[in-house]
């Protein structure tokens, strides 16, 4: 009470502002890991602390210091167990971007898109197989390190290249991060949907599985039919137009566009059929 009745216009201002401060840290470190296994991690975390705190209110003296171990060697299990989390708060502290998302230039975005519905309409034609993952507020680096890091402009050539049959890269995703295509031949995870398609190989099943882990995504052309599939939120709309395919992907990924409330029904996408 007295601290109140003490409390000065100025200390009023300045306790304002330092809670303002530490909550936006929190927020946005909460933003850096959702979506990310990292979630269930801390529920976890949450739970140990909830026993802890039981053990101590009732005097469980076992227990207690059962729990007092657990959380003397915790720490270095916490830096070890987020260790991708961290890495990647500090690349973005590094960079500046810890406190927003990097933006392409509209003009920019564009000519990315036009390369790569370029290069999907060639291998499509050639019934070249390929994947193309786009990440998104997921983090995909766990999966990108299985590859083959490249960080390299996108453009059409590029992209056919590397999924041309026989060459080193054409196994595997190409994850495309920050505007740029950061590897190649990376390995994703296979949807167990039970309900999807028989007639759907490795390639759709790892676009539907990376799109069910996260809020990637994936651009697939089949090897034996040469058709477009997209796939988003575990979901694949299969013999995709590229009209409808440009429209999705402005939709999804654009700076622009990409925290619009209402978008297209996904099973409703011209010229293709949904699956799984």
């Amino acid at each position: 009470m007295n601290y109140f009745s003490d409390l000065t216009w100025q200390e009023s201002i300045k306790d304002a502002i330092d809670i303002l401060i530490v909550t936006y840290i929190i927020y946005h470190l909460i933003l850096l890991v959702r979506g990310t296994r990292a979630v269930q991690l801390l529920k976890g975390i949450l739970v140990l602390v909830v026993i802890w705190a039981a053990s101590t209110w009732f005097d469980l003296y076992t227990l207690k210091w059962l729990m007092n171990q657990m959380f003397t060697f915790g720490v270095l299990a916490v830096f070890i167990i987020f260790q991708p989390e961290l890495r990647r708060a500090l690349e973005q502290l590094g960079r500046g971007k810890l406190f927003g998302r990097t933006t392409a230039d509209e003009e920019e975005f564009s000519r990315e898109i036009g390369e790569i519905i370029k290069a999907v309409n060639y291998l499509s034609r050639g019934k070249i197989g390929a994947l193309i993952v786009f990440e998104r507020n997921t983090g995909l680096n766990e999966y990108k390190e299985s590859g083959i890091p490249t960080q390299s402009v996108i453009t059409s050539e590029l992209l056919i290249n590397i999924f041309i049959p026989n060459t080193p890269l054409h196994d595997g995703a190409i994850i495309i991060q920050e505007h740029r295509i950061a590897a190649a031949a990376c390995y994703l995870p296979l949807s167990e949907n039970p309900f999807i398609s028989k007639e759907l190989g490795t390639r759709h099943r790892a676009a539907i599985g990376i799109s069910e882990v996260g809020d990637a995504v994936s651009v697939v052309v089949s090897e034996e039919t040469g058709q477009i599939s997209l796939a988003i939120n575990g979901q694949v709309v299969r013999g995709i137009n590229e009209e409808s395919l440009i429209s999705k992907l402005y939709e999804e990924l654009s700076p622009s566009t990409a925290h619009k409330d209402k978008k297209t029904p996904f099973w409703k996408l011209r010229g293709g059929r949904k699956n799984g």
